[in-house]
This record gives C-alpha cells, structure tokens and sequence, in this order.
C-alpha cells in the first residue's frame, strides 16, 4: 500500500443508544484502530445535534491518549472562529506535554453547527476584534511557535505549558484559499473531499498545494466497506447530504432535509435552493474501496487518507473499518470489546 490511511470518527449516536454510549465506541474503536494499524484518529467537532456526540475534541483526545499507546490522535477539526486562538494553543500545548509527539491539532473554518449553536458559542465574543479567519489562525500559529518564557521574562506571554514538541498542525479546508493559507504558515493540509468530491476542483486545489508546499498530500474521503456489494450498497443509501442556499447568500451541506430547513429558519432567511447530492463517497468490498483509494493516490499523488465512515450503527462502523485495514471481521461490538480486552 503506498498511501497511509487515518480515521476520523464523530461520535454518533445510533438508535437506541445513548450519547455515553457512543463515546465508549469511540474510545473503543480509536483502541482497536491502533491494534489494526491506523496512522491516526481524530475527533470532529459537531455542536447541538442529538446525533452525534463529539462537542468537544479536546476532551476526548485527552481521554483517548491516556488510554491508547501509539496512534497519533486529533482534532478533525477545531472550529477556530468561536475560540480565542490563545485558549486553543494552550489546550493544544497541555495535550502535547501529555503525549509528546502523538497529538494533531486539526483546524477547521465551518461552524459545527447551525445558527443557534454558533450564536451560543460565540455570545460575549467580539468578532471584530478577532478579525479574519487567516488573522485567527496567524495567531494560533504564533501562539503555538513561541518557546518557554526565560527566568527574566516575567512579563512575557505564552500559551503554557509549552511541550517540548508542540502538536502537528493541520489545516481542513477545500478552497485555493485554504491551501495557500497553510502553505504559507507552513501547516500541513487536508483537502477535504468527503465534503466536496468535485474532482476538478480537488485537482485544482492539491496542483496549488503541492507548488506551494513540500509536505504530504492528505484527503479526507467518505468510506464505506461491507463483507459484500450489495452490503455496502444498502449503508450507503442512509447516507445524506442536501445543499441549501439562502436568499441571504449563506450556502451549507447539512445530513437532512429537517436540518436544511432549520438552518433557515435559525438563519432568519428563506431558501433559495433546496438539493439533495449524491454522496462523495467509495463502497463496496475491501478490495473494491482500496482499488478506488489507490487510484485516487495516483491521480492525485495522495500520501494519506483520512477516513470518515458515515455509518451510525457502532457494529456496521466497526466491521467497515476493521476490514478497511485487511483485519478478519468479527459479527457485533460485544466480539470488538472482547478483541480489545484481550488485547
């Protein structure tokens, strides 16, 4: 295999489950991914849904570090704009000191949510004094880069602790915009495909990226695997994805037609433009899915994939990506549970 791959896991919520139960699968699986030989596991941020339970990224990698050993493990990502870049750098440094060298920070420019959630977060900030999102995340990167106060420095200002190695930076985006910004900070970038899988744009985006930067060449797909086609076929019909647009010009890709007309009424705006898009996905078998994912790692020279499996059900999740990585497959998460607790 000539491309690594990486998991990015959201916590959902599956029927009949309850939110506590879905964060034990997360912290099951990012255990079982660093069995099965996964590079990494970030964690996504997703604010005021009953489906999906992973509000907090920061939390869950501190909870997940102390129970993994190897795989590195992030955000996918922080949703910058409603953060102090100050208060970031220093989660960020206190996960680094923790697990030296494992810990990804992840950055991302969307919301995480619909208005409400974002007027939320965002309540007693000012958003003119943060300034753009470049501005922001120029902030974080040298908040992130200045070394450890000197004895005689008592005035002097840091993001503590600071690490002796801080964590690897990332900047989520899919725009020419987003490339030339982490370029220039000297960030790495992920493209992120399994939001917007317009190859023509992809291409567009990672030719810019690689003239601008040496670092590897990361995309983010949508994957789901299955013991067979038609399996894989009958997932992936749960998946959706509907665009909407605004009068007020605000444009998102929400999971449902409910959410879309949710977000117009917290929006304040009517809908100009309601579609439901077919997912930019790859399924079927194992072998079928590592076909689509090498080719797209020769078209593209793709060095890693990060994985997001939209798959609700923790047993369907599981069996995906444990066959994604050439493992056996195993019938239920009680069979996953008992694989780890031998391990």
């Amino acid at each position: 295999m000539s491309y690594r791959i990486s998991l990015l896991d959201k916590s959902p919520v599956a029927q009949d489950d309850t939110p506590g139960e879905a964060l034990k699968h997360t912290l099951n699986l990012a255990q079982l991914a660093e069995t099965w030989g996964y590079h990494r596991f970030w964690i996504a941020e997703h604010h005021n849904t009953s489906r999906l339970a992973s509000s907090s990224p920061e939390l869950l990698i501190a909870w997940i570090i102390g129970q993994t050993h190897r795989i590195r493990v992030g955000s996918g990502g922080v949703m910058l704009q409603h953060y102090s870049p100050y208060k970031v750098a220093e989660n960020f440094n206190l996960l680094a000191s923790l697990a030296p060298g494992r810990v990804d920070l992840g950055v991302g420019k969307a919301p995480g949510g619909l208005p409400l959630s974002t007027r939320a977060l965002q309540a007693g900030v000012h958003q003119e004094e943060k300034g753009s999102f470049a501005d922001q995340l120029a902030q974080l990167d040298n908040w992130l880069s200045l070394p450890a106060a000197a004895e005689d420095e008592e005035e002097a200002l840091r993001a503590t602790p600071v690490p002796e190695r801080t964590a690897d930076r990332f900047l989520l985006g899919a725009s020419l915009e987003s490339a030339k910004l982490a370029a220039n900070l000297d960030w790495n970038f992920v493209y992120a495909a399994h939001l917007n899988g317009d190859k023509n744009l992809m291409r567009e985006v990672l030719n810019a990226w690689r003239s601008q930067s040496p670092r590897d060449t990361l995309v983010a797909v949508q994957v789901i695997v299955a013991p067979d086609a038609q399996k894989a076929d009958e997932l992936a019909k749960l998946v959706e994805i509907w665009s909407v647009e605004l009068e007020n010009a605000q444009r998102v890709s929400v999971g449902s037609e409910a959410q879309a007309h949710a977000f117009a009424r917290q929006a304040g705006s009517a809908i100009k433009r309601l579609e439901r898009r077919e997912p930019s996905l790859i399924k079927g078998t194992a072998e079928t899915v590592h076909a689509g994912l090498a080719a797209l790692s020769e078209e593209f020279g793709i060095n890693e994939f990060i994985i997001d499996t939209p798959i609700a059900s923790p047993e369907a999740r599981f069996q995906s990506l444990r066959l994604l990585a050439g493992v056996t497959p195993v019938k239920s998460v009680s069979d996953f549970t008992a694989e780890h607790e031998a391990w």
